[in-house]
C-alpha cells in the first residue's frame, strides 16, 4: 500500500507539470496562458483539447474528457490508479513509499494475490494443454478449429482446454505448491468432505480478463451431448470476481473502443471472438447475464455511444429490453441492431469482412424507439388496450433519459411511429416525473425551519433527471470548490457596522446543516462531506484539493466545473452580478444561491401537500386536512419570508 503522503507528492508534482505529462501523448502548442491540441480519446481535425497549466487540468471540449494529471495517464493508458501513481513517480523520481498493512488487511491482500496467482497457472495450464496435450489437441483444438476459429485469435483470447480427468489441474497446482483452499476459493477445484474434482474438466475454457488483462475467472464449453450436463459453466463470484462488473472482452476492447468511441455489446464469448477474427475490435459481452448498472458504467469509462446486438430470437430480445432502459437511465447514446433471423453475432460476422460487418451495422442499426416499437407493435396490433400499454411502456423508456433535447427528440419519433400528439406524450412523462418524485418526498414530516427534502435512497449520478434543484446544487458545489478556503464577510441583520469573517465552504455547510439540508445529487453531498473532513488540514485549499483527489468522480467533476471561467449566467443575471468579478461579491451571490435553493425546496414541498390535501379531502379525514393547513401556513410564511430575501421573486 503506498503511504499517503507519498501519493500527495505525486499528484501534486504531476499537477505542476501537467503540460509535461500530456505532452508525451499529444502534441500542444501554447494559446495564451493555455495550451492546445488534438484529443487523443476521440478523432478530431480542429483541437479541441486544452490543457490548463495554472490550473493544474485538462478539458477536452469536443468529447467532455477531463481531468487531472493522473486522470489523464489513467485514461490515456488505461490503467489503475495505483498503477498511474507508480508511473508517474518513476517518471518524476519520486521514490514510492510502501505503508505497513495491518495483520487483517495483509491477510485479505494476500488472499487475493493467492486467488490471483492461482487463476495466473490455472490460464496457463489450460492453454497449454489446448495447444500441446493429445487430448487437448485432438478434443479442444479441433472443436475450436471446427468452429472457424483462427490460431491466431485463439492464442489472443489465450483459450484452452481442461482434460477429462477428474483432478488434472488440481494435482497440477498441488506439484507446483498452489495450496487448496486458494482452488477452491477461486472456484477451480470443487472440495466436499474428501471428494474434490476440477470444476471444468473436459470443456473448452475461455478465460474472463480483469480490465488489466489478468485471468480472474473462466467459462468452460462442454463438448459432449448430455442433456443433463450444462452447456456453459462459468466461475463462481470470488473475491477476484464478481460477474456484475466485468464484461468478456473488455481488456481486449478497451482501446479501440476510446478510439472509436462506440462500443457493441454482444451476448456471448464467441460472438466477441469472431469479431475479433473479422477486424472489429471494439466489442464486449454481458456473458450471458442481465445487463448491470456496473457494466454499463465500465463501458462509459471509455465511450458514451453503444451499439447493442441482437440475434433473430424475438422472445430472448424482448426478455431483454431492460438493459436498454438501464443504458437510457445512465445517460448513454443506445443503438440496437436487429440481425437477420436465425444468425447470431458469431455467425454472421465468420461471411463477412470488416469493411462488409461494419457497412451493415452502420446501416442497419437504428435508435431504440424505432426498435421497441416494431418490436412490440406485432403483437399489439389492433388491440387498442394492448396499443395503450405498448405506449406507456415506451413513455416510461423515454422518461429515464437524462438529457432534455435527447428527450425531446424521442417524443417526436414516438409521436409520428405511434400517430399521438407530442402533447398527449409530454404530460404522460409528466406524471411518470411527478409520481417519482412524490414517491421520494413521501412521509417526511416538515419543521418551522426550512424541512428536508432528502435524495432518494437510489439516487444516482443519472437520477438528475428528478432533480428539481440541479441549477442551484452545482452553483453552490462550484463555489465550495472554487473558493471553499476563501474568506468572505458575513454581515449580521441588523449590524451592519459587526461583521464575521467566515469562508465561502463553511457558510454554505452552516446554512445547509442549519435547516438540515442534502443535495439530491449524491455526488455534490460527497463534496460537502470531504470539504468538512478535510478543511482543518494543514495547508488545505478547496481548488487544489479536489482536483487532485483521488477520486475520479470527484476530480472530474471539479475539472468539468473550473473548465471553463464562467458565470451560471441565469442565475447571476437575476442577482444583477452583472459582468462583475464573482471573487469580489462572493458575498452577495453565495447566500443568494442559498436562499435560491431553499426557496425551491420549500416550493417543493408546499406543491406536496397541497396534493395530500386532495387526498385527505377525499377521504374526508378532518384531523389530516388541519394537520397538512397547518403545516402549509408554516411553508408559506417561509415562503414569503425567503422571497423578500431575493427581492420579492417568486420561482415559477
Amino acid at each position: 500500500m503506498i503511504d499517503q503522503n507519498t501519493v500527495d507528492r505525486i499528484v501534486e508534482t504531476s499537477q505542476a507539470n501537467i503540460v509535461d505529462v500530456v505532452s508525451e501523448f499529444v502534441t500542444l502548442r501554447k494559446r495564451g496562458i493555455n495550451y492546445l491540441g488534438n484529443c487523443p480519446f476521440h478523432n478530431e481535425k480542429t483541437p479541441s483539447f486544452t490543457v490548463s497549466p495554472h490550473k493544474g487540468i485538462y478539458k477536452c471540449f469536443g468529447c467532455g474528457k477531463g481531468g487531472n494529471a493522473v486522470n489523464f495517464v489513467m485514461d490515456v493508458e488505461q490503467i489503475s490508479f495505483i498503477d498511474a501513481i507508480k508511473q508517474l513517480g518513476k517518471k518524476f523520481h519520486i521514490h514510492i513509499e510502501e505503508v505497513e498493512l495491518s495483520p487483517e488487511q495483509q491477510q485479505v491482500k494476500n488472499d487475493r494475490e493467492s486467488m490471483m496467482a492461482v487463476s495466473g497457472f490455472a490460464q496457463k495450464f489450460f492453454t497449454n494443454q489446448l495447444l500441446k496435450s493429445d487430448e487437448g489437441r485432438s478434443v479442444g483444438l479441433s472443436y475450436l478449429r471446427s468452429r472457424g476459429f483462427r490460431d491466431d485469435i485463439i492464442q489472443k483470447f489465450e483459450l484452452g482446454y481442461s482434460p477429462e480427468a477428474k483432478t488434472a489441474l488440481t494435482d497440477e497446482a498441488l506439484k507446483n505448491s498452489y495450496k487448496l483452499e486458494f482452488l477452491e476459493k477461486a472456484g477451480l477445484t470443487i472440495v466436499r468432505d474428501n471428494y474434490k474434482a476440477d470444476r471444468f474438466r473436459g470443456r473448452v475454457i475461455f478465460p474472463i480478463h480483469s480490465i488489466s488483462g489478468k485471468p480472474t475467472a473462466f467459462g468452460g464449453r462442454v463438448l459432449k451431448t448430455d442433456k443433463k450436463t450444462a452447456k456453459y459453466l462459468n466461475s463462481p463470484e470470488s473475491e477476484i470476481y464478481h460477474k456484475s462488473r466485468i464484461l468478456y472482452g473488455i481488456f481486449h476492447a478497451k482501446t479501440e473502443i476510446t478510439k472509436k468511441d462506440r462500443c457493441f455489446l454482444v451476448e456471448g464469448y464467441t460472438d466477441v471472438i469472431s469479431f475479433h477474427q473479422a477486424g472489429i475490435t471494439n466489442v464486449v459481452a454481458s456473458s450471458g447475464t442481465a445487463l448491470t448498472v456496473d457494466q454499463i458504467r465500465l463501458i462509459a469509462r471509455f465511450t458514451p455511444n453503444i451499439t447493442i446486438i441482437y440475434d433473430g430470437d424475438p422472445a430472448g430480445i424482448k426478455a431483454s429490453l431492460r438493459g436498454i432502459d438501464l443504458v437510457l437511465e445512465q445517460g448513454m447514446n443506445v443503438k440496437v441492431l436487429l440481425l437477420p433471423e436465425g444468425e447470431d453475432p458469431d455467425s454472421f460476422s465468420k461471411s463477412r469482412s470488416a469493411e462488409e460487418l461494419q457497412a451493415y451495422i452502420t446501416k442497419h442499426e437504428g435508435d431504440f424507439i424505432k426498435f421497441k416499437t416494431g418490436l412490440l407493435l406485432k403483437d399489439a396490433e389492433n388491440d387498442p388496450v394492448k396499443r395503450a400499454g405498448l405506449l406507456q411502456d415506451i413513455v416510461k423508456t423515454i422518461s429515464v433519459i437524462p438529457d432534455a433535447i435527447v428527450r425531446g427528440e424521442y417524443v417526436k419519433e414516438c409521436s409520428a411511429l405511434m400517430n399521438v400528439t407530442e402533447q398527449v406524450l409530454y404530460n404522460e412523462i409528466a406524471k411518470l416525473t411527478k409520481k417519482s418524485r412524490e414517491e421520494k418526498y413521501r412521509g417526511n414530516t416538515p419543521s418551522i425551519q426550512v424541512p428536508q427534502v432528502p435524495s432518494s435512497p437510489t439516487a444516482s449520478p443519472a437520477f438528475t433527471t428528478l432533480n428539481l434543484f440541479e441549477e442551484e446544487e452545482k452553483e453552490l458545489i462550484r463555489f465550495m470548490i472554487k473558493y471553499g478556503d476563501i474568506q468572505m464577510v458575513e454581515v449580521e441583520e441588523g449590524k451592519e457596522e459587526e461583521e464575521e469573517e467566515i469562508t465561502v465552504g463553511d457558510y454554505i455547510l452552516e446554512q445547509l446543516r442549519e435547516d438540515e439540508l442534502e443535495c439530491e445529487n449524491p455526488l455534490y453531498n460527497k463534496i460537502l462531506k470531504l470539504y468538512e473532513e478535510n478543511k482543518k488540514k494543514k495547508g488545505f485549499q478547496a481548488v487544489k484539493f479536489f482536483v487532485s483527489h483521488m477520486e475520479q468522480d470527484v476530480s472530474r467533476l471539479a475539472t468539468d466545473l473550473l473548465s471553463k471561467e464562467y458565470p451560471l449566467s441565469k442565475i447571476h443575471q437575476r442577482f444583477g452580478a452583472g459582468d462583475l468579478d464573482e471573487a469580489s461579491i462572493l458575498d452577495r451571490l453565495v447566500p443568494k444561491v442559498v436562499n435560491e435553493l431553499k426557496l425551491k425546496k420549500v416550493k417543493a414541498l408546499i406543491d406536496k401537500y397541497r396534493n395530500e390535501l386532495k387526498l385527505a379531502e377525499q377521504k374526508e379525514d378532518g384531523e389530516k386536512m388541519i394537520e397538512i393547513m397547518q403545516t402549509m401556513v408554516r411553508l408559506q410564511q417561509l415562503q414569503s419570508l425567503l422571497s423578500k430575501e431575493l427581492g420579492d421573486r417568486t420561482i415559477v
